[in-house]
């Protein structure tokens, strides 16, 4: 079941997601369903606020269509340790149309809980990885990459994202 991926101007998009306390069935068929969200999205990572439901869990997967994939699951994902900075272009399901640099961390250490509620850690995860898992736990903070874009950027795009708030205020009417 794939679900609606709210866009830029929706307020879930701006609250801090809970903490997940017990890993359910309920919990464990979501993630399916936001698996298969991303992949129809043509998404390679996705955080719950973003298909409305404020709980700290994102999935990520950075294979292509035509590569077996390989979903990682995160339940209130933490990143413990951060090294270097690195700047790289980006851009999001809940934001399209909309392509800009970030700079980030290179290197993070992240912990979180698994699919079936297991602790585990990633040490020195760089790459798209990185910035991936950076960008979802983002979200969980109610924060989205074009808050961290520079000003010349936000003016590029300033237009797309008016237009974009003022679709997201007027779905919910």
């Amino acid at each position: 079941m794939t679900m609606k991926v709210f866009k830029y101007g929706s307020k879930v998009l701006r609250k801090r997601a809970t903490e997940v306390e017990t890993i359910t069935p309920e919990l464990a068929e979501f993630v399916d369903h936001m698996l298969e969200t991303m992949y129809l999205s043509n998404g390679i990572g996705l955080a719950a606020p973003q298909v409305g439901k404020s709980i700290r869990l994102v999935v990520i997967d950075l294979q292509s269509e035509d590569e077996v994939k390989n979903p990682l699951v995160f339940f209130n994902p933490v990143i413990t340790a951060k090294k270097g900075e690195v700047w790289a272009e980006e851009g999001c399901l809940s934001v399209p149309g909309v392509w800009a640099d970030v700079l980030r961390a290179e290197t993070i250490t992240v912990e979180a809980l698994d699919r079936h509620g297991k602790q585990f850690t990633l040490k020195d995860v760089d790459g798209m990885l990185s910035r991936c898992i950076q960008h979802e736990i983002d979200h969980l903070e109610g924060v989205l990459f074009v808050d961290k874009i520079s000003q010349t950027d936000r003016l590029l795009n300033e237009n797309k994202l008016k237009k974009m708030a003022k679709e997201s205020k007027a779905a919910l009417a």
